[in-house]
C-alpha cells in the first residue's frame, strides 16, 4: 500500500496538500513577488518557499501560516478547503501599524477592496508620508480624515473620496475623537505596501 492511498483508495489529505504548491506560486506572481522578498515577509528561507511551490516539501502550519498572513488570504484558501454551504463570506481582519484592514475581494492579482480603519487622532502616529508604485482610490464611510499628499493637506468627510497616484508621498489618518473608516481600492504594489510586515517604528501609508 503506497503513502498516498488507504485500501485503494488515495487519501483526500494527500490531495489537498498537493494542491498547496500550486496555489502558492500563482498568489506570489499574482503580487508580483519574488521568493526573496517573500522569505523577508515570511521568516522562511528562498529555499524553503521554492519547494513548497514545487510540491517537493509537505507544508506545515507554522509555514502556511505567515504565508497566508503575507497574501493577505484566509488560511482556508491556501488548503482549498471544501465549502461547508454556509452562505455568508467571513471577513477576518488584518492589523498593520495600528490600522485594521479588513479584505472585502478574495482573488489573487488586480484590484483589491479593503476597509480600512484608522484610530482616532490622539492614538495615531504622527504623519510619515511614503511612496510605493500604484494608483489609489478610498471614499470615506465614516468619520473624518487628514489626507497629507506631496506638500498638500486635505479634510475629506463622510462620503468624500479621493484618488491619487502613490508615487506622491501619502499619508491618511483620522482627523477626529472618532476612528476613521475608509473603502480603499489598490492593485498589487499597494497591497504588498499595506500589508507587509511593517519595519519598526514605521508608519503604513494611506490605504
Amino acid at each position: 500500500m503506497t503513502n498516498g492511498e488507504t485500501n485503494g483508495m488515495t487519501d483526500p489529505t494527500e490531495d489537498v496538500l498537493a494542491g498547496v504548491g500550486p496555489r502558492l506560486r500563482a498568489l506570489r506572481r499574482a503580487r508580483g513577488a519574488t521568493l526573496a522578498a517573500l522569505a523577508d515577509e515570511t521568516g522562511l528561507t528562498a529555499s524553503t518557499l521554492s519547494r513548497l511551490e514545487n510540491g517537493r516539501l509537505r507544508p506545515t502550519l507554522e509555514q502556511l501560516l505567515p504565508l497566508a498572513r503575507a497574501h493577505g488570504v484566509p488560511l482556508d484558501d491556501l488548503v482549498a478547503a471544501p465549502a461547508t454551504g454556509d452562505p455568508r463570506i467571513h471577513l477576518r481582519p488584518v492589523r498593520r501599524s495600528g490600522l485594521v484592514m479588513v479584505p472585502l475581494t478574495r482573488r489573487a492579482g488586480g484590484i483589491q477592496a479593503y476597509k480600512v480603519v484608522h484610530p482616532p487622532a490622539a492614538k495615531a502616529s504622527k504623519p510619515r508620508p511614503r511612496t510605493h508604485e500604484g494608483y489609489e482610490w478610498f471614499y470615506v464611510l465614516n468619520g473624518e480624515v487628514r489626507f497629507v499628499l506631496g506638500e498638500e493637506e486635505f479634510r475629506l468627510g463622510t462620503g468624500e473620496a479621493a484618488e491619487f497616484d502613490t508615487r506622491v508621498p501619502h499619508w491618511i489618518g483620522s482627523a477626529g475623537d472618532r476612528p476613521a473608516e475608509l473603502l480603499a481600492l489598490f492593485g498589487p504594489q499597494g497591497e504588498r505596501a499595506h500589508l507587509s510586515p511593517a519595519e519598526p517604528g514605521a508608519s503604513l501609508a494611506a490605504p
